[in-house]
């Protein structure tokens, strides 16, 4: 199951990365051509909805049939040991799927924000020259 997580990994690193070349200030030549690989690039990680459902989905499944260690006398102190990583992994791998989530959320409402103010713009300008 580590394949999915690195995968989910890089995929919210590329999010980042691209709402970062968004907001960064002074690229206005690069800018027209970030925003059209970005809006063509928005589909395709919409797969990353449904990618982080069914890995929330497994860590679930993992959480109610994992074996209870709530007393001290019923595991050993491996099984406890065992258990307490498997549930700092679930909250890691839980925060994971949080932040590919609003990382993706964060890249659509930009892309749309920065495609909406150049729209803004050339309407100003056809004004401009109009007048």
């Amino acid at each position: 199951m580590a394949l999915e997580w690195v995968v989910l990994g890089y995929a919210a690193a590329a999010e980042a990365v691209m709402v970062l070349l968004l907001t960064i200030p002074g690229l206005g030549p690069l800018r027209k051509g970030l925003v059209a690989v970005i809006r063509n690039l928005l589909k395709p990680f919409l797969s990353i909805v449904p990618f982080c459902l069914f890995l929330f989905m497994d860590i679930y499944w993992k959480y109610e049939n994992r074996p209870t260690c709530d007393f001290a006398d019923s595991c050993t102190p491996t099984e406890h040991l065992r258990h307490q990583k498997s549930i700092m992994k679930s909250q890691r791998n839980m925060l994971l799927i949080v932040t590919a989530l609003v990382f993706y959320w964060l890249l659509y409402s930009v892309t749309q924000l920065v495609v909406k103010i150049d729209q803004l713009n050339s309407r100003v300008e056809k004004l401009k020259n109009k007048d």
